[in-house]
Order: structure tokens, then C-alpha cells, then sequence
């Protein structure tokens, strides 16, 4: 296997210290300086050499063409899929898709870069951390987020606006409940959810929400809230001993803002696409057999498992740290796929 001249000549500068401090003319440490390793990394040098010798300190990595280089027809192969069938779909939402669908073997990487080098991304710059992340709640159902997202779902109907109502767990990413409306977010349909929710996983421990008209009375805008008057959804959470936190900027609702820019990502572009026979079986929120589940598999399991308990001992308690229920049965909930 043959190697490029910049990578012999590095082996060759790298025999010839060792040989000089074999000699006893350098000290390992001088070696070490001079070559910008470590020592370690220099004493790992000298056993490759004294073992394999001149070949041991050849760079494997470099050699030409590179062992692990990947087939040329695959990646033409891949890259005719995204132009042909799945274009406008983001980087992982199409790798995930062509893996299940199309066998195709890279990693997100290298795709990434095929396709951004081919012309069929654009290159984004990389965001800076504005602020340091929350870490997760523990238990599942202590914490859940509730935000709607108003966009044109409806590939199929681009010129239609509707509200995607969702309600994800914060230990453990999952959805819950999502429904599509064309009331936006109303007290109707956040009741709704919360009814959906709480008679299908039991009563979390907190609800995590925006300061919109139905969560909370703010008598100047931008200010303040006024928690002695509650709103419809107010008085419920506070009647069924559930903790409502409002947040104050989308900065501070980091989980639901990212869930809701996942969905806008792969829910209309998945939905713009006849599934395949490997697909799973259909979100409910779509109505139609043939838009395929789009949420990423990459829900985490809970630090800490739930520990059922009964709903009054529940309610009795000044503060859960679990979903309170006395029947608790994932299976019957309305959007269970998407959080697999």
C-alpha cells in the first residue's frame, strides 16, 4: 500500500530522533519536544519501532487510496436518492430514512459532507451554546413541556396554517400527545391535551408552559404575570396538585422549541411522500395511511424509573416526583410510535 511523500518523510524524521535518543545523544524528553508529542506517545513509538521497525511508525491512516474508503457507486447511489426522491429533507431525517429503506451504510458525518459537497445542502454556520442547558428531570412524567407550533404542516396544502399542539417528557424526550388544529392554541385544545394526557399516563408532576393568553393573566405586555387571578387551565393544574412553570423567553424552553423544529423539519417533508412497505405504521395526527412516522428514535431512558402509586395517595402528596396514576398503560396512547 503506497503513502504520500509528506507521510514517509514524517517516519523518517521520526526514526531518526529515536535513533539519536537510542543513541543516548537525545534524552526521551528532548525526543518528545522535538517531535511535539508526548512522552507517552514517544515511548509507544520507540516499542512500534523495536517491533515492527521501519513500518511501525508509518502513519496508517494516509495511505493511498485509504482502506476504508467508500465505494464510489454507493455514494452515487446515495446521493441520486436525495436528489430523486427526498429532497428538502434535512441531514439525519434523510440518513435515517435511506438506512431503513435503502440499506445505506455510511454515517451521519459523511453523508453530511457528500451531501453539503454535492450541493444538496446548504452549509450552515455552527451555533454557539448562548446559555448552559438544564439538565433533565430524573423520573418520567415529573416534568412534562406543552408548546404549539404554528406552521404549514400540510405539504399537500401548502397555503394552509395550522397549530400543532405537543406535549413531550422532559426526562425522556418521548411524545406524549400531538393533534393538529386549525383553532391555534385555545383553551379548548389545551385542555384537551392535558385531559388526553392525564387519563392515558396518569398526572405529572409538573407542566412546563409559555405565558400565552390561556396559561396565565399578564396585566402590562412583557411583564410580570399575575398569579392571583388563573386562568381556566390554571385553576385546573392547581385543583389537580400540578406545579405550572411558565417560562419567559424560548431560550428557557429549550425542549419543546427543539421538538417543535425536529417536526417542522421531517412531519411535512414525510408527509409529502408515499411510505414504503418498511415503514412504520402512521401518526395519528396526520389522518392519512400513507405519511409515515417521522419523530426520531433517540428518546433516553428516565435517571430514575417511575414508581406507580395510587391517583389519591397521589393527590394527597404536597409534591411527586413520578406520574401519579392508578392505571398507568402506554399502549393506549394516541401517538405511542412516535416516541419509539
Amino acid at each position: 500500500m503506497a503513502y504520500p511523500v509528506g507521510a514517509v518523510e514524517r517516519a523518517m524524521k521520526v526514526q531518526e530522533i529515536i535513533l539519536r535518543a537510542l543513541s543516548g545523544e537525545l534524552t526521551w524528553l528532548q525526543a518528545a519536544d522535538i517531535l511535539g508529542r508526548s512522552p507517552r506517545s514517544i515511548r509507544r513509538l520507540r516499542l512500534r519501532y523495536e517491533r515492527y521497525g521501519y513500518d511501525g511508525l508509518v502513519d496508517r491512516r494516509r495511505q493511498t487510496p485509504s482502506p476504508k474508503r467508500a465505494p464510489v457507486a454507493e455514494v452515487e447511489r446515495m446521493l441520486h436518492l436525495y436528489r430523486a426522491h427526498y429532497q428538502g429533507f434535512n441531514v439525519r431525517h434523510f440518513l435515517r430514512k435511506a438506512r431503513r429503506d435503502h440499506g445505506v451504510p455510511f454515517c451521519y458525518a459523511f453523508v453530511k459532507t457528500a451531501l453539503q459537497g454535492a450541493g444538496l445542502v446548504p452549509k450552515q454556520r455552527a451555533r454557539g451554546r448562548h446559555r448552559r442547558r438544564r439538565a433533565p428531570r430524573p423520573c418520567f412524567g415529573e416534568l412534562l413541556h406543552l408548546d404549539g407550533s404554528r406552521h404549514h404542516w400540510l405539504a399537500l396544502v401548502p397555503e394552509q396554517w395550522l397549530t400543532l399542539l405537543a406535549v413531550v417528557d422532559d426526562a425522556t424526550t418521548q411524545v406524549l400527545y400531538a393533534q393538529l388544529s386549525e383553532r391555534g392554541e385555545s383553551t379548548v385544545t389545551v385542555m384537551t391535551a392535558l385531559r388526553t394526557v392525564c387519563t392515558t399516563w396518569g398526572l405529572p408532576g409538573a407542566l412546563y408552559t409559555d405565558r400565552a393568553h390561556w396559561a396565565a393573566h399578564t396585566p402590562v405586555a412583557g411583564g410580570a404575570v399575575d398569579r392571583t387571578k388563573l386562568t381556566q387551565v390554571g385553576r385546573a393544574l392547581a385543583q389537580l396538585g400540578i406545579e405550572h412553570i411558565l417560562g419567559y423567553s424560548p431560550q428557557a424552553r429549550g425542549r419543546s422549541e427543539r421538538l417543535n423544529r425536529t417536526l417542522q423539519g421531517r412531519l411535512s417533508t414525510s408527509c409529502a411522500w408515499p411510505a414504503s412497505p418498511r415503514s412504520p405504521r402512521p401518526i395519528a395526527i396526520c389522518g392519512s395511511a400513507s405519511c409515515p412516522t417521522s419523530m426520531p428514535s433517540s428518546a433516553t431512558p428516565p435517571r430514575s424509573p417511575p414508581r406507580p402509586s395510587s391517583r389519591s395517595a397521589a393527590l394527597s402528596s404536597s409534591r411527586s416526583s413520578v406520574i401519579r396514576t392508578s392505571g398507568w398503560s402506554p399502549a393506549t396512547t394516541p401517538l405511542s410510535s412516535m416516541g419509539s
